[in-house]
């Protein structure tokens, strides 16, 4: 009998019609494949059982996470190969490998069975969200998706996020550094929204505090932040003190539909709308509208996908719905726009970062890759895997523009249309003039 390397090699490539882009090493110690390509190791034949009961993507995600599968080499690279060799093959190729209709596919699962060892498959891992009910997008059902993403532990992030605690795109120049981007992507949001002494602040999704910090000690704004993770809220706020900043800054566990308080002069929401869902999207844009003042700015900082050619034929991507952000989803650009300008905004800047999102997460995964152990010590085994997958994966995903990032800036307009904004209105292009900056300009300063 083949040795189970060769086997499944083999079928892989009968049914796919190509040679396999990568080696595998198997359970029995067995390697095949092209030499000097990265390998991916199947440490045990439960894996073939996962990906039988639960053909592509998640059987894949579980035997991955439970450490039945990994990879010697690099990441990167075999996820790139992968990618092309299995995924990248458009609708008709999906269409010809329909597992019913196709004697390669049926040729293909019946030589896996014979390899893949008693029936049946291990539960999922333990990191999997179990089943879901109720309607999607409820307060409930958002704040229980929240702490399965966010309460994983303050320690690993830190570990992952590094000193800035900012979990989302950076603002890169050529030579900077992970800290120094997340900076001035804060301070970009700050000159976006025209943040002045005294300026109140709501921002939406305010993760571990970092935005709030940057704009009340660098712009002297007044500001609220809110989050569901109450242990975001609780470093945001220890974070808070120890800068000297409670004065200036309310950290709530709210829902943003629960806020009250307004008119606000501006709004933050950077890497939250993710989270929304197309269904309430439109209520989110209303909600942040009515909390505006008139004249007042929102800055939208959101992942998009490319648009479907059938929108309705969109899913939900079954590895990140089920191991990273259950119920997120993702909206093409477009459509994001349509939706705030039908709650009333008027939108007066976009700018794509797809390329700074891509360098942000490949420094993520530095981060975890070289503090691999701390990490799984802070979280387990199996969380570590989930972020490592995730991230790298992310990164190719804007590398070869299949999601992107956006900022929108857009204005609350007062009666009579003024949008109150320069004729040259691109200010935050030029050197900021923070609160600090200010005072160290001032005679002895």
């Amino acid at each position: 009998m083949a040795r189970a390397a060769s086997r499944l090699t083999a079928l892989a490539e009968e049914l796919l019609s190509e040679p396999l882009p990568v080696r595998i090493r198997a359970w029995d110690g067995s390697e095949s494949g092209p030499p000097g390509a990265p390998v991916l190791v199947i440490r045990h034949r439960r894996a073939l059982r996962r990906l039988l009961w639960k053909p592509g993507e998640l059987g894949l995600a579980r035997a991955w996470v439970a450490g039945e599968i990994d990879v010697e080499g690099d990441l990167y690279e075999l996820l790139d190969r992968l990618s092309g060799f299995l995924w990248d093959r458009g609708a008709d190729a999906e269409d010809a490998v329909h597992p019913v209709r196709d004697p390669a596919v049926r040729a293909f699962a019946a030589g896996l069975l014979k390899l893949a060892g008693p029936w049946p498959p291990p539960a999922p891992p333990v990191e999997e969200v179990r089943r879901r009910t109720g309607p999607l997008h409820t307060r409930r059902r958002d704040k229980e998706a929240i702490s399965h993403h966010y309460d994983v532990g303050n320690d690993f992030y830190a570990l992952v996020l590094g000193p800035s605690m900012v979990y989302s795109c950076a603002y890169w120049e050529d030579g900077g550094t992970l800290e120094e981007a997340q900076r001035d992507k804060l301070d970009l949001v700050c000159r976006k929204l025209a943040l002045k002494e005294g300026d109140r602040l709501l921002d939406v999704g305010c993760g571990w505090g970092s935005m709030a910090i940057h704009a009340a000690r660098e712009y002297g704004a007044q500001v609220t932040g809110i989050t569901l993770s109450r242990e975001q809220a609780a470093h945001a706020r220890k974070r808070i003190a120890e800068e000297g900043l409670t004065d200036r800054i309310e950290i709530r566990v709210q829902d943003y539909r629960d806020v009250a308080d307004g008119p606000y002069d501006a709004i933050s929401s950077i890497g939250m709308a993710e989270h929304v869902g197309s269904v309430r999207y439109r209520e989110y844009a209303d909600v942040l509208f009515a909390l505006l003042r008139p004249g007042g700015r929102l800055l939208n900082h959101q992942i998009a996908r490319r648009p479907e050619k059938d929108e309705d034929a969109y899913r939900i991507d079954e590895f990140i719905d089920s191991y990273v952000f259950p119920d997120g989803e993702l909206a093409p650009v477009g459509r994001t726009l349509s939706l705030l300008e039908e709650a009333g905004f008027e939108a007066r800047d976009v700018q794509a970062l797809r390329e700074h999102y891509a360098l942000t997460l490949r420094h993520w995964v530095a981060n975890l890759e070289r503090r691999w152990e701390e990490a799984v010590r802070a979280t387990s085994p199996g969380r570590a895997r989930v972020w490592r997958l995730y991230m790298a994966a992310s990164a190719l995903s804007f590398e070869r523009n299949s999601i992107g990032v956006n900022q929108i800036l857009a204005v609350r307009p007062q009666d009579g249309g003024s949008a109150r904004l320069p004729l040259r209105s691109r200010a935050w292009t030029e050197q900021p003039k923070t609160v600090q900056a200010a005072e160290a300009e001032q005679p002895g300063g």
